[in-house]
């Protein structure tokens, strides 16, 4: 029983997912096709696995009974738990935009609810794997979720070509990690990561085999956190993909990538020889961090979708986040909690963004350009409100969450030595405020252009309510983010610990 209490979150979302899928199959069609009251629905299912989820971080996993059985496939902690209630809180708010924007455009079809669903599983999967059996099932779980909601939009070709080279390339990079995971099961007789870590510890680094390894895991890693050189992909798809999808992709997705990454890095290869700055993975992480940011940064600013814009931001971000994972080498419990952070205050803001894009267009009349919303702050104040301020999150603007968020990163890169790092990280900052500024200089001191489209805001009580939930939790971050931070901090140390 208490075994079943532990696993209540997967069992929850997944009974969910499988429930809502036989009530889409035999629930009558509205009229247009739409699916009734599914985006509720799924909405209610996320939120009951993190309460669930919740209840488990409360009642203590050290008094649960039975979690050996499950060991170390699925390791049942706080460092699970916490990004159990993150996905599940990035998966509610897409759920509530798909609610508002699928009917508006004609792609109310219920397996959209499904797959954000499914592919959520797997991410949880993966923040609770102790096995690369279990790393590379949930990984697979999450991704082909991910690959369908990218090319969802059957009748465009660019939804088309962004689902198809999100495939194409995503497969590869996890069949080049399973080698890596192939090599490693052969150096060391283990497919448990504490068993790899444990026998890299006692000597196994010095194999050519085990380098190798770890060059092939951490190409998998970058690809999915979306970094520099690995990024390729993130534009399209994030253009291509319906805008819920974007946002559900930059939250939860990414979040079940970091979460991956720091697990098998800190447990699987935490040993001297590979986190040393000389011959591990920090000098390679801290080099990809200071590309992706920069070149992130410089390609955003230079984009005239504003679409494209938020996913080369995306892959900036994750730059930011990668400087915490490469302070983790020296202070594990730091630079943990402050990936962990910075992930809850990037989830709510980059859901709010895209939110805010959505709600700024209708069909037939949708922002997609700068030159769309130029003038929408007189014209609709309110449309242009919300997004300025999940805008100013992102870039880091007090008082928001994602000021507390860039802040915490700093410290742990200084605190842990980095302050070259620091510094780059500072300075890519600075250069990201440039094109979000850009975006509310459009809003409040352009006019459309005669004959131009002009965007019209949409109504829907879902994209509105998804809107409120994340703007509370922003400023909510923002003005007291040491409650959250302590959380973090918490689960950070029961994976450095």
């Amino acid at each position: 029983m208490q075994l079943a209490f532990a696993l209540s979150p997967l069992i929850v979302l997944g009974f969910g997912a499988m429930l809502l899928m036989v009530a889409e199959a035999f629930a009558r069609r509205q009229a247009g096709g739409g699916s009734s009251g599914l985006a509720m629905g799924t909405t209610v299912v996320f939120l009951a696995a993190g309460a669930f989820s919740f209840a488990v971080w409360l009642h203590g996993t050290e008094s649960l009974e039975g979690l050996s059985q499950v060991a170390p496939w699925l390791l049942i902690d706080k460092f699970s738990l916490f990004f159990n209630v993150l996905l599940c809180l990035g998966g509610a708010l897409a759920s509530l935009l798909a609610g508002g924007y699928l009917p508006e455009h004609n792609l109310d079809r219920g397996e959209f609810y499904s797959l954000l669903l499914f592919s959520t599983f797997g991410a949880m999967m993966l923040a609770a794997a102790g096995d690369l059996l279990t790393v590379f099932l949930g990984l697979e779980t999450m991704s082909l979720g991910a690959y369908a909601l990218t090319a969802f939009r059957r009748t465009s070709a660019r939804s088309a070509e962004g689902g198809l080279k999100y495939f194409l390339l995503g497969s590869f990079a996890a069949a080049v990690m399973l080698y890596g995971f192939a090599l490693l099961y052969g150096a060391t007789a283990h497919t448990d990561l504490a068993g790899i870590g444990a026998t890299l510890a006692s000597g196994g680094t010095k194999s050519p085999l085990v380098v190798v390894a770890l060059v092939f895991v951490l190409i998998g890693l970058v690809f999915k956190v979306s970094a520099v050189p690995f990024h390729m992909w993130t534009p399209d798809a994030y253009e291509g993909a319906p805008t819920p999808a974007t946002a559900f992709m930059g939250a939860v997705v990414k979040s079940g990538a970091f979460a991956m990454m720091l697990r098998v890095l800190l447990t699987m290869f935490n040993d001297p020889q590979s986190m040393s700055w000389a011959s591990g993975w920090p000098p390679v992480l801290a080099w990809i961090a200071v590309l992706t940011m920069t070149v992130a940064n410089l390609i955003a600013g230079r984009q005239e979708s504003v679409k494209r814009m938020l996913a080369y931001s995306s892959v900036a971000h994750a730059g930011y986040i990668l400087v915490a994972v490469v302070a983790t080498a020296r202070s594990a419990q730091q630079g943990s909690a402050s990936v962990l952070f910075y992930l809850l205050t990037y989830t709510v803001s980059t859901v709010g963004a895209f939110g805010a894009l959505i709600y700024c267009g209708r069909r037939g009349a949708e922002a997609v350009s700068y030159e769309d919303l130029a003038g929408i702050g007189k014209r609709h104040p309110a449309a242009a409100l919300a997004f300025s301020f999940f805008l100013l999150s992102l870039a880091g603007i007090p008082p928001t969450a994602g000021f507390f968020g860039k802040w915490y990163v700093f410290r742990a890169a200084i605190d842990s030595g980095f302050y070259l790092l620091s510094i780059i990280a500072f300075i890519n900052s600075v250069i990201g405020a440039y094109y979000y500024l850009r975006v509310l200089v459009y809003m409040y001191m352009r006019e459309p252009a005669a004959g131009a489209p002009i965007a019209t805001p949409m109504r829907s009580g879902y994209v509105a309510a998804a809107l409120v939930l994340s703007a509370i939790l922003v400023l909510a971050l923002g003005i007291l983010p040491s409650r959250s931070l302590d959380v973090a901090e918490a689960a950070a140390t029961t994976l450095s610990g």
